[in-house]
């Protein structure tokens, strides 16, 4: 397993697209904007590889100047359970602490509650609707 720094653009963010689109997007009919990964162009794209397949992956946006935010958080299906999504905010927190971040925040859907909770994460806020289904405000000081 390898976990590293993906390039917007590249082969592995084509990977890193594809995967998100199959987890987090087709299944709520929903698909990315052209303008949504323009956007992506600033973040820290994180990609989980088994030589060069990827098997998870995340995105780092800063929202400040001290707080940086998880989004699109993904591990292939047929993986969920076996400790990718966990190395995957590992390295996220150490990537995001070496930057210089101070709190990492996200929207973390209500089926994961459990997940990021584990990892030290609180929830912040009340249960909101996005992309069609509820989620929580979480957080957590690095």
């Amino acid at each position: 397993m390898a976990l590293k720094i993906i390039d917007h653009g590249s082969y592995e963010y084509q990977q890193m697209v594809d995967l998100r689109m199959h987890i987090l997007r087709r299944p709520l009919g929903l698909d990315f904007t052209h303008e949504e990964l323009e956007k992506e162009k600033s973040d820290v794209l994180i990609g989980c590889f088994d030589d060069d397949k990827l098997e998870g992956c995340c995105l780092l946006t800063k929202t400040d100047d001290k707080t940086v935010r998880l989004r699109q958080m993904a591990v292939n299906a047929g993986l969920q359970g076996k400790g990718i999504g966990r190395v995957l905010m590992i390295f996220a927190e150490n990537v995001a602490r070496d930057l210089g971040f101070r709190k990492l925040t996200m929207h973390a859907r209500k089926s994961a509650l459990g997940f990021y909770e584990k990892l030290g994460y609180n929830v912040c806020s009340n249960e909101f609707e996005e992309v069609t289904i509820p989620h929580y405000v979480m957080e957590k000081e690095l």
